[in-house]
């Protein structure tokens, strides 16, 4: 690319001050030289970007299996290690399939908010098996791309999709807007903020597993919960979401236990109390569950080829 923007710009140059007679033939071959040296130079640096990118998703695999080598993952009752990504960022795939393996499942319905693009969020991978749900998103575009990429699934009343930046005050009138059973089999929880005061808010329905976004820097048992706002928009700092002892708490007072979070220290998972009993690894308490922040892993949990809108 850069070698063709070169030569438009001198093929440009060269209608504008034409050569002279004389010195046009050398300077087209020198200018063809350069060309040829950019385009290589340009193939280089795309191999090792591959190349770099390879080693990258290698190293973060056996971090990851050093990690899983500890003897605590050896409790067959801990998630972790089922942990697998098809359209999820961060193993959540994985996770919940085991989780539904374990208590089943009622309705096979679901509802997400904050789903981007609907490529990568924690129900496409459910959408694709059967499932059927609901997506709220805040971004338009995110919203239209959605739209025009699932149309099908739209039109067939697999999926609804609204546009709404959700809070605690809109939260119960947009999931009335979907009539979704209340006992609905998942909730999934990732706005980059308010989480924490959202899933607080809801009443209209009693998930059997919540998956909900905690705030990895704060470890249990310190809570912290950043404070509310209606109008916030994550920059990419601290301030969001809250503590996985604030949400455990959080849980307990609305009848669920805490039973893991992923490898990354981003999501962390919950099951309604009665059937999570005896079904998930103990005692189900932040201070055994809690994952650091290991952000630096995501972009190595890939799966296969990149995501498109063909198979929606």
């Amino acid at each position: 690319m850069l070698a063709n923007l070169l030569r438009s710009l001198l093929a440009r140059n060269s209608a504008v001050m034409p050569p002279t007679a004389a010195e046009a033939p050398g300077e087209a071959q020198q200018l063809e030289t350069i060309a040829r040296r950019v385009e290589e130079i340009c193939r280089r640096v795309a191999n090792l970007d591959r190349a770099t990118a390879l080693h990258y998703q290698t190293a973060a695999a056996a971090l990851i299996a050093h990690i899983l080598a500890d003897p605590r993952y050896d409790d067959p009752l801990r998630l972790e290690r089922s942990g697998y990504t098809v359209y999820s960022q961060n193993e959540e795939d994985g996770i919940l399939a085991e989780i539904f393996r374990r208590v089943g499942v009622s309705n096979r319905q679901f509802l997400e908010f904050g789903i981007g693009d609907g490529l990568e969020n924690n129900t496409r991978y459910l959408l694709d098996q059967g499932w059927t749900g609901a997506w709220i998103e805040g971004y338009p575009d995110h919203v239209a791309s959605v739209e025009r990429g699932f149309r099908n699934r739209i039109a067939a009343g697999d999926l609804r999709v609204r546009h709404a930046v959700v809070d605690r005050d809109n939260i119960e009138g947009l999931i009335a807007g979907f009539a979704l059973p209340r006992d609905l089999d998942l909730l999934s929880v990732d706005i980059d903020g308010n989480d924490y005061f959202v899933w607080e808010a809801i009443t209209a329905v009693e998930p059997r597993v919540v998956v909900i976004e905690y705030n990895a820097k704060f470890p249990p048992p310190m809570r912290w919960v950043m404070p509310y706002n209606a109008a916030h928009a994550w920059d990419g700092s601290d301030q969001f979401g809250a503590s996985l002892e604030s949400l455990a708490g959080l849980g307990r007072s609305k009848g669920y236990q805490l039973v893991g979070c992923n490898i990354t220290g981003s999501n962390a998972f919950f099951v309604r109390s009665g059937l999570a009993e005896g079904r998930f690894a103990e005692p189900a308490d932040a201070v055994r569950l809690y994952q650091p922040a290991r952000y630096y892993l995501s972009p190595a949990l890939i799966s296969g080829h990149p995501t498109t809108y063909s198979r929606a």
